[in-house]
């Protein structure tokens, strides 16, 4: 055993001591004929068994398990992947497609496929088996699947249908700009009959419907994706959908049946109903390939055509803004069916496309994720019952209701009461000339036949609410019955993302915060992370990167991530500028047509570099970054051309900080330091990713550009003599302590300043949208948990606790909860990340060396006896659960097999550090361990380990 001694003077908890510290050469279990790993979680473009994967060389990836319990050091050393044409073949372990041989490697993700080409329209089976430490393989993983769409663009024999001729192509939209109409013509439907003669063994349908579609086949909805495709810029890309319908369709006769929406796509004003912008990429049109595979091995492919039929449908009024009507009147039964009489119905027209390239989905599905019901209703007004469901949230209304023909329910949704008790829509900047309101009329019947109950939601927008505010209506005529409403609820919509990460502590207030943040995140994630989801329910990309972690920690988002990626590189200005929002449906210009800081401001576009960084840091993801490399490069020169000797000083700069006026453009920091601090973390981000992707002379450049844009901010913002930044704002001194801008020697200096900035305030935060990330992140780094402890144990304004004393349920816009603004915003949601990385400790970035990829550094602080926070990453889960009661600190974490992790152990005296009651040099799977500022820092292999110490 090799020794050396460290000496340390660093006081822990004001002890000083000396440590000799071992680096051990441990003897790791695993391997023995009981042991072993295998391989789960099989994922293929990094999702499970997918639908409709357009790359013809996927990648695959895994997690490892370990098949004994309490087995450390299980690792990988070789794989073996095949992939076949039939569950059979893979069965027998036999790849008729590719059978990669062993490969000795420890890599378990983004392993790309190397075998024959492969078809459009066809399920593949793949499984994996893996090799340990001492050599031996055991056994092979579950099969999966992955299903392929469309690989080459010649392969669409459908064409866009449409309702009416296309009008000529409308530029794109502006703010504040466009024609109002006074109605909307109904909403078109479709439909086809085909016959099948041959029994069906396998069907899969292509299909894209904008700006959204509902499709049926044979009386069926085929699925429970709603608000689909995913929003994009469709003058560039257009998302379709794959779906296996084999179960829907049969031998003999069978009808499509397709209800179009309006969505993102096609944003008309009208009359008495709210929009944000108004713009169009096109009316609303289809494109539909059904792939039939028979079971004599024959296949059929049946298209989108002229022979289509098309009619008015139900839905009378849709704009994702201004909410949806539907006259349940004008239905047609049996119109999804075969047989169904179209003799009325009028050919569809054959169109051209919006311009975009079709592409398979890649945004994760939206879907009804939750039910709310009323917790109380009241009745402000004769005739007005209001429903508070008790949940702020994005989504829709769903009512059940009985009455005549002609009756009519109104609804109107918001997220606040009014004085009178009746909901106002004042926070999402409607008003009752402009509206956001939900309206269905009754089909009804005769006498008997009134008494059914009729159920209905909207099926192409959404809104964000908490109350719900209906009123009935007689049908037309000398009748008054009134319909009946029998039952209310409210379905919460966001993308159908995996949760991976979950916290909890002793705290119930941290706890209430957790919760509140992530309410207001699943209410934005729709397609892209909105900024609100009534408002606006635009892309601003700011929250992209700042927020990553906080969203990344807690849900899987690659799948979205990479969307918004490509969103930005969709957006990107021929001169390199990113726009403020992606997809950019609306431009923020003046009235000649320039750019507004709105459009252009560093801290938002800086997101075509930072958040694919974010991304790859969590998920190793490679090709997000090289995806991504032109743009960040292109914007990275545009940031350069803007500045002047280095220094940015333009923007929108601490957007919504707390200053004496009303929130908006930053007042206490000047726009000079956050443009130009971004502008640095840009370079050096640049930098690192140049040097992954192997452009070594780009990193070098890129870091020498960093080095004087950080020498150039240091000359003209920091003062020396009083050690802070600019005007000494929260945000002035966390920037630059945060991205490790500060002069050596200086860094106490400014993090007291920070520090006494937050205590002069009394413990509050007075740092807006860009820089409480990173006055957390300079807390968290400098070892100032106490600091933060004390901001967020606050419940006076302005503060997390504030809000929710205030009844909040979701986080809000401005800190003090103005009701002028929006009730659910996740922009300042930020004390979310040191929840994982800071009081739980979890931290992983696949930019550091394997060793440190995954930390696990708790820190307990103030009054917590414990905190928990599990976390499914993409290596498999790590563990992190600690408590701490009358001195003794016990830390219980498990690091995924296949992987190393660095633990720091807070610790009064080092020897008092032990796991599973041993001195560490005698702890099995702790590779070595040295003395730290706070305790002992150990690097252990993967395993479960239960550490304690004296506090």
């Amino acid at each position: 055993m090799m020794m050396r001694e460290l000496r340390s003077t660093r006081p822990i908890r004001g002890i000083i001591f000396i440590c000799a510290v071992s680096f051990l050469s441990v003897s790791l279990v695993g391997g023995s004929p009981t042991g072993g790993i295998s391989a789960e979680h099989l994922k293929c473009e990094w999702r499970i068994n997918p639908l409709g994967i357009d790359a013809q060389h996927p990648h695959f990836s895994w997690t490892l398990k370990a098949s004994a319990p309490n087995t450390r050091g299980a690792r990988q050393t070789a794989y073996q992947i095949v992939v076949a044409s039939s569950l059979a073949e893979v069965e027998k372990n036999h790849g008729d497609l590719w059978d990669s041989g062993k490969i000795s490697s420890p890599q378990i993700l983004q392993i790309q496929y190397a075998g024959k080409t492969l078809a459009s329209a066809t399920r593949y089976y793949w499984r994996v088996r893996v090799w340990d430490e001492s050599g031996r393989t055991w056994a092979w993983s579950d099969p999966a699947t992955f299903t392929t769409g469309l690989l080459n663009a010649a392969e669409w024999k459908a064409r866009w249908i449409a309702a009416d001729p296309d009008t000529a192509p409308e530029p794109q939209a502006r703010e504040n700009t466009g024609a109002i109409a006074s109605a909307m013509k109904p909403l078109p439907i479709f439909r086809h009959e085909f016959t099948s003669a041959k029994k069906v063994s396998e069907a899969i349908v292509f299909v894209s419907g904008l700006g959204q579609y509902e499709l049926h086949i044979n009386g069926s909805n085929v699925t429970s994706n709603v608000l689909t495709p995913g929003w994009t810029n469709y003058r560039k890309r257009v998302f379709y959908d794959t779906h296996d319908v084999t179960k829907l369709l049969h031998a003999g006769p069978n009808a499509i049946g397709v209800m179009l929406g309006n969505g993102m796509y096609n944003v008309p004003g009208i009359e008495g109903r709210y929009t944000k912008f108004i713009g169009s990429f096109g009316q609303p049109k289809l494109i539909l390939q059904l792939y039939l595979h028979y079971a004599d091995g024959t296949s059929e492919v049946i298209a989108s055509d002229s022979t289509w039929k098309t009619s008015p449908g139900p839905i009378v009024f849709t704009t994702i803004y201004g909410g949806e009507d539907y006259d349940a009147r004008q239905e047609q039964p049996g119109w999804d069916l075969p047989g169904f009489t179209d003799s009325n119905w009028k050919t569809a027209l054959e169109v051209r496309g919006p311009g975009g390239t079709l592409v398979a989905e890649q945004a994760p599905p939206i879907r009804v994720m939750h039910v709310y019901e009323p917790v109380a209703t009241s009745t402000p007004r004769p005739g007005v019952t209001v429903y508070d469901l008790g949940q702020n949230f994005s989504g829709w209304p769903e009512i059940t209701v009985k009455g005549r023909a002609g009756a009519s329910v109104t609804i109107i949704d918001g997220e606040l009461l009014d004085t009178s008790g009746l909901v106002t829509q004042h926070s999402a900047n409607a008003s009752p000339q402009s509206e956001n309101r939900f309206t269905y009329i009754l089909r009804g019947g005769n006498d008997k036949e009134s008494e059914k109950a009729e159920i209905w939601h909207p099926q192409f927008t959404y809104h964000g609410f908490r109350y719900l505010q209906i009123e009935t209506a007689a049908p037309p005529g000398p009748a008054n019955d009134k319909p009946t409403v029998v039952a209310v609820k409210g379905h919460f919509l966001h993308d159908d993302v995996a949760v991976v990460g979950s916290f909890e502590t002793s705290d119930e207030l941290f706890n209430r915060i957790h919760r509140l943040i992530n309410m207001a995140v699943l209410s934005n994630m729709v397609s892209v992370l909105t900024d609100c989801p009534h408002r606006e329910k635009l892309g601003w990309l700011e929250q992209t990167h700042l927020a990553g972690p906080s969203i990344l920690f807690n849900y899987d988002g690659i799948d979205l991530y990479r969307k918004m990626a490509q969103d930005i590189r969709d957006s990107q200005l021929s001169d390199g500028m990113v726009p403020g929002i992606a997809p950019e449906y609306v431009a923020f210009v003046d009235k000649k047509g320039a750019s507004t800081d709105f459009r252009d401001s560093p801290e938002w576009g800086s997101a075509a570099i930072l958040s694919p960084w974010v991304a790859y840091q969590l998920y190793g993801d490679r090709d997000i970054l090289a995806m991504q490399y032109p743009a960040m490069r292109a914007y990275a020169a545009y940031l350069q051309k803007k500045s002047v000797n280095h220094i940015l000083a333009y923007g929108l700069g601490d957007w919504y900080d707390i200053g004496p006026g009303a929130p908006g453009k930053s007042q206490l920091t000047g726009k000079e330091l956050t443009a130009t601090a971004i502008y640095y973390q840009n370079l050096t981000v640049i930098a690192n990713v140049a040097a992954i992707l192997g452009d070594a002379r780009t990193s070098v450049r890129y870091a020498n550009e960093a080095a004087q844009a950080r020498d150039a901010f240091n000359a003209k913002l920091f003062h020396p003599e009083s050690g802070e930044y600019d005007r000494g704002s929260q945000t002035a001194n966390a920037m630059p302590l945060a991205l490790g801008m500060v002069p050596p020697g200086h860094e106490s200096a400014v993090l007291k300043n920070l520090v006494d900035d937050i205590r002069a305030h009394g413990n509050h935060v007075s740092a807006g949208d860009i820089g409480f990330h990173y006055v957390v992140r300079a807390l968290t780094d400098g070892g100032r948990a106490d600091v933060l402890y004390d901001m967020l144990s606050r419940t006076d304004s302005p503060s997390y606790g504030y809000q929710l004393a205030r009844g909040a349920t979701t986080l809000t816009e401005a800190w003090d909860t103005n009701p002028d603004n929006s009730q659910n915003h996740f922009m300042l949601g930020h004390a979310e990340e040191w929840f994982y990385r800071g009081l739980a400790g979890i931290g992983v970035d696949f930019s550091q060396a394997e060793r440190e990829r995954i930390q696990i550094r708790p820190i307990p602080v103030g009054q917590i006896e414990s905190g928990s926070a599990p976390y499914d990453s993409i290596l498999g889960k790590i563990g992190s659960s600690w408590t701490h009661r009358q001195g003794k600190f016990t830390l219980h974490i498990q690091v995924p097999a296949g992987s190393f992790a660095t633990i720091e152990i807070p610790a009064s005296t080092a020897v008092s550090v032990k796991e599973d009651g041993k001195v560490l040099s005698q702890a099995n799977g702790v590779v070595e361990s040295h003395a730290s500022g706070r305790g002992v820092i150990c690097v252990v292999a993967s395993g479960d380990y239960a550490f304690t110490s004296d506090l």
